[in-house]
C-alpha cells in the first residue's frame, strides 16, 4: 500500500511537471513557495486516490477515477473549461468541421444550470421551438440539476431518427415546456442566406464560425457585389460562435489594414496578443449594419465588437450573450483532451465581453420576446412543486417568421436612411 502511494505520488508529480514544463513552460520567476504548495496538494490528491483504491466498498477502475478527478478539476475552474474523454473529443472535432449527430443546440452552464446559447439554424432544435436563454431542467424526464455539460451533450447526441424530450423553463414567458425532438445528422453551413433585399441592400446570415466560414463568406460577398450590392446587413443573431481564428479572418474582410480586431489577455502578460487586420481581403467601405441578439456569442461578439469599435458599421438588435473567453483544446496522450480557458478577449477599445456582452448602437428587442427574470435558484423548486405553468408550443409558419422579424425591418429602414443621408453629401 505504501509503495502504491509513493508510486502514485511520483507519477502525479511527473504529470504536473509535464503539464507545467511541456506546452506551458514554467515562469522563471515562480516563487519556490508556490511550487512547494503545489507538491503538497499533489500529495493530498495522491492520499485521496490511495484511500479510494484500498478502502472503497467495491474495486474501482483507475481510469474511471482519474477521469472523474479531471472532470471535477476542470469544471471547478469556470463554466467553459472541461475534460473530454475520447468520444467527446472526437465529437468536438466533428462539430468544428460542421457535421455531427444530434439535435443542433449550443448549450453552456450558466449559474450552474444548463442554458441554451442558441439552437443552430435549420436544425431539429430550432424547428422544435428551442430558443436562446431556455433553461434545460430535464432530459428524457431526468433532472439536469448538477449535470455536467459534457454529460448533457452526450445524452442529447444519438442515432438519427431517435427522439428525446427536453423539459425547459422559459424565463421570458414563465412557462415549463416539454419539447419532443427527433435527432438527425446535423450538417451546418456557415452561410445560411445571401441575397439582395429592397434593391441593392445585401443580406447575409452567418450562423456559425466553422473552418470554411471565411471562404464561404468571401464567395457570398463576391456574388452579391457582382449583383450590384451597395450596402450590407450581416445577420449574426443566434450565432453561438466557433473558431477564434475564423472570427479574425471574417473581421479582416471589413476592418481596414492595421486596425485592431481584438486583443487577448492571459495569466502571463508576455502572452497577451493584439490582433490587427492584415487587410488582405478587405471589401469596399459600403454602409454596414450587424444584427445581433442574446444568442450571439463568442466569435460573433469578436466580429461585432471589432466592427463597432472601428466605426465600420452600426450594431442593431439586443445585447449579446457575453462569452468573452478563449478556450484552447489540449490533446492528451490517450486521445482525450482538455478544453481550457486560456485567455479573455477584449474589443479594440478595451471593453471586456465576459458577462457583459456587446451593447448595440441601436437597441431593438424582438417583438415576441418580453424578458421576465426568474432567480436561477428557484427554477428547479418551482418545477418540482408543480408551480410552473405548462403550455403547448405552436410553431410559426415561415411567412409569420418573416412578418415578425421587426429587427430586420428596422435594419432595412435604417440602411435606407443612411443612404439618403449620404446622398446629401457633396
Amino acid at each position: 500500500m505504501k509503495k502504491f502511494r509513493i508510486a502514485f505520488f511520483i507519477a502525479a508529480v511527473m504529470l504536473v511537471t509535464s503539464l507545467t514544463m511541456g506546452g506551458y513552460e514554467a515562469r522563471k520567476d515562480t516563487k519556490s513557495q508556490s511550487k512547494e504548495d503545489l507538491y503538497n496538494q499533489v500529495e493530498l490528491f495522491s492520499d485521496a486516490i490511495s484511500a479510494v483504491q484500498s478502502e472503497y466498498v467495491h474495486e474501482v477502475d483507475s481510469k474511471k477515477v482519474i477521469y472523474g478527478a479531471l472532470r471535477g478539476m476542470l469544471s471547478s475552474l469556470d463554466d467553459f473549461s472541461q475534460f473530454m474523454d475520447q468520444d467527446e473529443y472526437k465529437e468536438l472535432t466533428s462539430e468544428a468541421k460542421g457535421e455531427f449527430g444530434g439535435i443542433g443546440v449550443e448549450i453552456t452552464l450558466k449559474d450552474g444550470i444548463l442554458t441554451v446559447i442558441t439552437p443552430m439554424v435549420g436544425t431539429p432544435a430550432e424547428l422544435a421551438g428551442i430558443k436562446p436563454g431556455d433553461k434545460i431542467v430535464r432530459i428524457n424526464g431526468n433532472t439536469t440539476k448538477d449535470m455536467r455539460l459534457s454529460e448533457a451533450v452526450k445524452v442529447m447526441r444519438g442515432e438519427s431518427g431517435t427522439k428525446l424530450t427536453l423539459t425547459i423553463w422559459r424565463e421570458k414567458e414563465e412557462k415549463v415546456l416539454d419539447i419532443s425532438i427527433k435527432r438527425a445528422k446535423i450538417k451546418i453551413n456557415s452561410i445560411k442566406d445571401a441575397y439582395l433585399i429592397d434593391g441593392k441592400i445585401g443580406y447575409i446570415r452567418l450562423v456559425e464560425f466553422q473552418e470554411k466560414c471565411a471562404s464561404e463568406l468571401e464567395s457570398a460577398l463576391k456574388k452579391l457585389e457582382g449583383e450590384g450590392m451597395n450596402s450590407l446587413i450581416l445577420d449574426l443573431r443566434n450565432n453561438p460562435g466557433g473558431l477564434f481564428e475564423v472570427a479574425i479572418d471574417v473581421s479582416e474582410k471589413f476592418i481596414p489594414k492595421g486596425a485592431v480586431i481584438v486583443s487577448t489577455r492571459s495569466r502571463n502578460s508576455i502572452q497577451d496578443v493584439i490582433y490587427r487586420s492584415k487587410g488582405v481581403l478587405t471589401h469596399p467601405q459600403y454602409p454596414m449594419i450587424v444584427l445581433v441578439n442574446e444568442g450571439s456569442a463568442s466569435a460573433s461578439e469578436i466580429v461585432t465588437g471589432a466592427i463597432q469599435d472601428n466605426k465600420r458599421g452600426v450594431i442593431l438588435g439586443a445585447k449579446t450573450f457575453g462569452k468573452g473567453s478563449v478556450q484552447t483544446v489540449i490533446p492528451l496522450k490517450d486521445n482525450s483532451a482538455l478544453r481550457l480557458t486560456t485567455a479573455s478577449y477584449f474589443t479594440p477599445s478595451g471593453k471586456s465581453i465576459s458577462n457583459n456582452g456587446v451593447v448595440p448602437d441601436v437597441t431593438v428587442e424582438a417583438e415576441d420576446l418580453k424578458e421576465r427574470e426568474v432567480p436561477s435558484s428557484d427554477i428547479f423548486g418551482k418545477i418540482d412543486d408543480g408551480k410552473g405553468s405548462k403550455g403547448a408550443l405552436r410553431l410559426p409558419r415561415p411567412k409569420e417568421v418573416v412578418e415578425r422579424d421587426n429587427q430586420l425591418q428596422r435594419a432595412i429602414d435604417l440602411m435606407k436612411a443612411i443612404k439618403v443621408y449620404d446622398s446629401f453629401k457633396p
